[in-house]
């Protein structure tokens, strides 16, 4: 007897792992940027190595990203809490911590409270949001899947430059000529024939004393 081949059933496909959480505010609902990333010139130099985002005291302050926390503690004045995924960490200020240093957080986790104490924005109350790769400040912005756009005012807008207009050099051959008065006619006619005159009677004298 002849047994039918049955075609072997393939494997389940192996699950792909789930793509990696992306980034959240850190302040819901979604925050009024009152400063954006400033980076310095050079290093050493002044500026905004972050973005403030407007909040009120006692908001809930979120993890942005997953990872470690690594700092959760007072830091010249303000309460700063840093979360470390990977190569970067992202800091947040003025926080009244919620979690300890070791403690594993995965993005939109409560990490804390934002503080009215050590603002950045006074009079007004905001969270000072960072971003490190190493010792080079980033802009946390880019950790967004959808980034803000900031619209430049319209007077900074630059504007065309309009051509200008060609300066003429010569005289427009298509212009009519001047007209001449009558009188000068006449004059330039009287010299003609006063010249001529002297010029033949200059001529009959050489022509005697040959």
């Amino acid at each position: 007897m002849n047994l039918a081949l049955l075609p072997l059933a393939a494997p389940p496909p192996t699950p792909s792992p789930p793509p990696p959480a992306v980034a959240a505010w850190p302040l819901q609902p979604r925050p009024e940027i009152v400063r954006g990333f400033e980076p310095p010139a050079k290093p050493w130099l002044p500026a905004h190595r972050g973005v403030d985002l407007a909040g009120r005291p006692g908001q809930p302050v979120l993890a942005a990203t997953s990872g470690t926390i690594t700092y959760a503690g007072a830091l010249a004045g303000r309460g700063v809490i840093t979360i470390t995924t990977g190569p970067r960490r992202t800091t947040y200020e003025p926080v009244i911590p919620a979690v300890s240093v070791g403690a594993t957080v995965t993005t939109g986790t409560v990490i804390g409270r934002l503080s009215a104490a050590g603002s950045h924005c006074l009079p007004r109350s905001c969270l000072h949001w960072g971003l490190l790769q190493g010792k080079q400040y980033l802009n946390p912005l880019s950790l967004l899947p959808n980034r803000p756009v900031r619209l430049l005012p319209l007077t900074e807008r630059q504007t065309q430059p309009t051509a200008a207009k060609p300066r003429v050099t010569s005289a427009d051959p298509s212009a009519p000529a001047p007209d001449v008065p009558p009188d000068s006619n006449r004059r330039a006619a009287k010299l003609v024939i006063a010249a001529t005159a002297a010029l033949t009677l200059t001529a009959g004298l050489l022509i005697r004393r040959e």
